[in-house]
């Protein structure tokens, strides 16, 4: 099965439109700040949330919303979060009445989220007073949408996909916003997928949940988890394929389709994380299980000391071998290797726990790229996994010194 990429990120599956404006919840007035996206029709819906015990109030909204497993629009605002707000829960069902009263759809068909500052009210007016004009914005202007869901975020970050299934050309499509707050146990800030195929809630919610286990929850920018992290899916199934409604071929072909598109949106929230000059992935093989795997890569990801190196384009792998060794899990430190990669080379620094003679050079040159991996080797199973993050950079420090005010 062969997945190939096609412009229009939530606009390119079949009867999706969106739009973005500026309405005034940002003071700044060149920038986008309410986002909306719509299905023609009613679509199977599925989400996945911050664990967070500190919710934005949007979440619960949106739980709320998709327990019948549907939905058929999403709107979104950025430069407030709407959490730990008196008026929160209020505020977020305004912004889903808002919808309702432009469009007709119903006010608990939609999702709602928010992002920004945490912990300052979120005025309805400027929203209500914009509806209009985002509802008129609607087209095929996913970038519009994707702007509008951006707070310190430095690129647009969407991705479009199309396959076949049961001979029908099918299309899923995404947008993101992630860059701060970034460590997730479920999803990454805020990602929304549309798809036309046809796929039962059900289906469709384990499709996702099993997903995210393996992309999104895989990132790490500062260790931080955000209060209001929500990935939501829906698919319309206006592409008329038979409807999935087990773990069939047609299911595994969506999956897959589903997975290319959250690991590109991965690699591309972690390369712009706050301040960020490169995106790290730690690529960890030879474990005894995923369970390990995933444990060490995360780790390493995560790791403050870590990420100055790779930020100093330091060959430190020490600080590497010491993430490895505090990951909670049962390691040999006398099996691992370890190699730093880029498009400049690879650089081996360790066989068996002990380090090898390499080139200060030729290792300045490697971990200067955009891009480098690290990659590890337990060699104590057949189990792997795959982390990503960024650096960690003195303009991480200035953007949050100073975020609030």
């Amino acid at each position: 099965m062969s997945v190939y990429e096609i412009k229009g990120g939530v606009c390119a599956p079949i009867g999706f439109k969106a739009g973005g404006i500026h309405c005034g919840i940002r003071k700044n007035k060149t920038k986008k700040d309410f986002a909306l996206i719509v299905s023609e029709v009613k679509a199977s819906a599925a989400g996945v949330y911050t664990s967070n015990l500190v919710k934005g109030a949007p979440v619960v909204v949106t739980k709320e919303h998709l327990a019948d497993g549907y939905a058929q629009a999403i709107i979104c605002n950025s430069g407030n979060a709407n959490t730990c707000n008196s008026d929160g829960i209020e505020i977020a069902n305004a912004m889903c009445g808002l919808v309702e009263r432009v469009s007709g759809i119903k006010a608990n068909d939609v999702i709602v989220a928010s992002t920004g500052v945490i912990g300052q009210k979120l005025n309805i007016s400027p929203m209500a007073a914009g509806i209009d004009e985002l509802y008129a914005a609607l087209g095929d202007n996913s970038e519009d949408a994707n702007e509008a869901i951006m707070t310190t975020d430095t690129v647009k970050k969407s991705v479009a996909v199309q396959f076949i299934i049961g001979g029908k050309v099918c299309r899923i499509g995404a947008i993101a916003k992630g860059i701060g707050m970034v460590c997730p146990n479920m999803a990454t800030n805020l990602i929304f997928l549309t798809s036309d195929v046809s796929i039962t809630p059900a289906m469709l919610q384990t499709a996702l949940s099993e997903d995210v286990k393996s992309s999104f929850n895989m990132i790490s920018v500062d260790g931080d988890q955000s209060t209001n992290d929500t990935c939501c899916i829906l698919a319309n199934g206006l592409a008329g394929n038979t409807v999935i409604d087990c773990k069939n071929a047609d299911y595994r072909i969506f999956v897959k389709a589903l997975h290319y598109c959250t690991v590109k949106l991965s690699k591309m929230i972690a390369k712009d994380g706050e301040g960020a000059t490169k995106l790290i992935e730690c690529n960890v093989r030879g474990a005894k299980s995923e369970k390990m795997a995933k444990a060490v890569a995360k780790t390493v990801i995560k790791s403050s000391l870590v990420k100055a190196a790779m930020f100093g384009a330091d060959a430190n792998w020490g600080r590497v071998l010491c993430a490895i060794g505090y990951s909670g899990e049962n390691i040999d430190p006398l099996k691992i290797d370890l190699d730093f990669k880029s498009k400049k080379g690879n650089l081996p620094v360790c066989r068996q726990g002990y380090g090898v003679d390499f080139s200060e050079d030729f290792a300045k040159e490697v971990l200067s790229a955009d891009e480098v991996k690290i990659n590890v080797n337990l060699n104590l199973g057949s189990r792997s996994a795959v982390a990503w993050g960024c650096d960690l950079t003195y303009d991480y420090v200035k953007i949050n010194g100073d975020y609030r005010t």
